[in-house]
């Protein structure tokens, strides 16, 4: 079982940068794959980066370039590191963990970007 509990989000203006946090609790952190998604307004939830256990990572197009995705195991947390932001950044971040075919959920945290 993994609990997860995201922080870090909030409204910035273009151009600036937000890092988002999930904490992890449970024993399971290290083995398991763990990602960021994010649902803009009226849209349907998608992928945003994802980082395996071997810490090899992929990210949406959207995104490249521009956000980090990093993870301590020793403290059961993953980052995401979000620069140069956009309007269309705008959405609800929530952090996930697969972890043999099992995926959990935090409960999401609100970025704003204003133009």
């Amino acid at each position: 079982q993994m609990q997860l509990v995201e922080s870090g989000g909030g409204l910035v203006q273009a151009g600036g940068s937000l890092r988002l946090s999930c904490a992890a609790s449970g024993n399971i952190f290290s083995s398991a794959d763990m990602a960021w998604y994010r649902q803009p307004p009226g849209k349907q939830r998608e992928l945003v980066a994802r980082i395996t256990r071997g810490r090899n990572t992929n990210y949406a197009d959207s995104v490249k370039g521009r956000f980090t995705i990093s993870r301590d195991d020793a403290k059961s947390t993953v980052y995401l590191q979000m620069n140069s932001l956009k309007p269309d950044d705008t959405a609800v971040y929530y952090c996930s963990g697969y972890w043999f075919g099992n995926y959990y959920w935090g409960q999401g945290t609100q970025v704003t970007v204003s133009s």
